[in-house]
């Protein structure tokens, strides 16, 4: 499985930038997707994710300013980041969980994406 993440960039506090993510491959099932964090200086930090089934999960810090969602017909998922603020500034990861054929349990990770919020 291959993850190509796009979207990053240079942006204004205030601004809006939308991430995505496709997976591609095949003998895998997708559960999860999700959008990570790492700052410099700082540990790689969940920043939110979506499950097979729709439900959600943010980070306090980014909640009712971010929001994810996923295509599961074409094995995408999005991040709408608005309202960003400085201390978004990170290169963001997508991460995607689930099974092989044989039920063992996988994760891959996308290249990052660098996002900077500065004026």
């Amino acid at each position: 499985v291959q993850l190509q993440a796009s979207g990053g960039g240079l942006v204004q506090p205030g601004g809006s930038l939308r991430l995505s993510c496709a997976a591609s491959g095949s003998g895998f099932s997708i559960n999860a997707m999700g959008w990570f964090r790492q700052a410099p200086g700082k540990q790689r930090e969940l920043v939110a994710i979506i499950i097979s089934g729709g439900s959600t999960n943010y980070a306090d810090s980014v909640k009712g300013r971010f929001t994810i969602s996923r295509d599961n017909a074409m094995d995408t998922v999005y991040l709408q980041m608005d309202s960003l603020k400085p201390e978004d500034t990170a290169v963001y990861y997508c991460k995607v969980s689930g099974w092989n054929p044989l039920m063992s349990p996988m994760n891959f990770w996308g290249q990052g994406t660098q996002v900077t919020v500065s004026r």
